[in-house]
């Protein structure tokens, strides 16, 4: 509700909102208070009953941060170095090919026939098949030979009179935007399933760093792409008609006016999906052991055979809220026009 909406509102109705501001408040804290205040108890103190107040209800410890420090709990500073590497590396590379992919969908205008999805879909499966079936490869062989077929026969097919329907740019947003309605589940059961025909031709891929930001990329891409072409709309056509004029690249337009005029919303994207990878538990589950194990598996797992040990959980959770907190609070000034610009556009 708008500034000036609550201006014509009684002093019985603004009350009445300020109360229900304040209890949204409160509901969404508390949790991060609790962790807050659980961080720092003693076993003893979380099991016997609950208490809020540090110094006056219970004493407070940093035991359970020592623990950590310490590994007793787990490597939790390699794994803590694991989310960082891989959050900051796949939030970069989605970010780059998702605004370059973003930026083409906005300037120009494809036109993809639904025949020729079908007879990449077509050749695409049949082609394994026929390889895998009939005459002996392997199932990752199978796969590299009939996909890059199938991808060279669509696009030779896409430029045939076939009749069908025509997609346009909208449709192919859609497109990558659905591919997040998928359960992850199931894409998770899939990509194990690759890694694995892959690795047995001798290229590891679970439990790797390619592997796991190969995924999140692969992740993160949809929501990149939906963001900043928001973005990239907003900024004024005339700029770029007039480099044109001067007979500027087209790579030279991109990288030199619209990356500088759209970098808040690029810092927006890169938080938002560093933040997804950051969170994200399935992937990391499926596809990692222990050497790339990422840190949402490492806090899953702080318990013992005597049950939960909440105290070493909401340490460990603690730990990993913060850099989160303290990148949204640099960039948030950014992020915020961002945001203001393109997402809520």
């Amino acid at each position: 509700m708008s500034g000036q909406g609550l201006t014509g509102l009684s002093p019985w109705s603004r009350r009445l909102v300020a109360v229900g501001v304040l209890a949204w408040c409160l509901i969404t804290v508390f949790p991060l208070y609790w962790v807050v205040v659980t961080a720092f108890k003693t076993p003893p103190g979380v099991v016997g009953g609950p208490t809020y107040l540090p110094f006056i209800d219970f004493t407070p410890t940093l035991q359970p941060f020592i623990d950590l420090y310490q590994g007793i709990r787990g490597e939790f500073f390699h794994t803590f170095l694991n989310s960082t590497i891989v959050g900051l590396s796949a939030a970069a590379i989605a970010t780059a090919i998702g605004a370059m992919a973003a930026y083409a969908l906005v300037r120009f205008e494809f036109r993809v026939r639904l025949g020729a999805g079908l007879v990449f879909f077509l050749l695409a499966l049949g082609g394994y098949l026929l390889f895998n079936a009939t005459f002996g490869f392997t199932r990752p062989q199978a796969l590299l030979i009939a996909f890059p077929i199938a991808l060279i026969a669509a696009v030779v097919a896409n430029r045939l009179p076939l009749p069908g329907p025509i997609l346009g740019n909208e449709d192919i947003l859609f497109w990558f935007v659905s591919q997040r309605m998928f359960p992850p589940i199931v894409t998770a059961f899939a990509l194990y399933l690759l890694y694995s025909e892959i690795g047995r031709l001798g290229f590891q891929l679970i439990d790797s760093f390619v592997g796991l930001t190969l995924c999140y990329v692969a992740f993160s891409l949809p929501i990149v792409v939906w963001l900043m072409r928001d973005f990239f709309e907003a900024v004024p056509i005339e700029v770029e008609e007039a480099a044109m004029v001067d007979n500027v690249p087209s790579w030279r337009i991109f990288f030199g006016i619209v990356v500088p005029m759209s970098m808040n919303g690029l810092l927006a994207t890169f938080m938002i999906t560093l933040a997804f990878v950051w969170n994200e538990f399935l992937f990391a589950l499926f596809l990692t052991n222990s050497r790339w194990q990422t840190l949402p598996i490492l806090v899953a797992g702080q318990n013992s055979q005597r049950g939960d040990e909440w105290w070493a959980i909401s340490a460990a959770a603690l730990v990993a809220i913060v850099p989160m907190m303290i990148m949204a609070g640099l960039l948030s000034r950014m992020m915020r026009s961002g945001l203001l610009l393109g997402a809520i556009k």
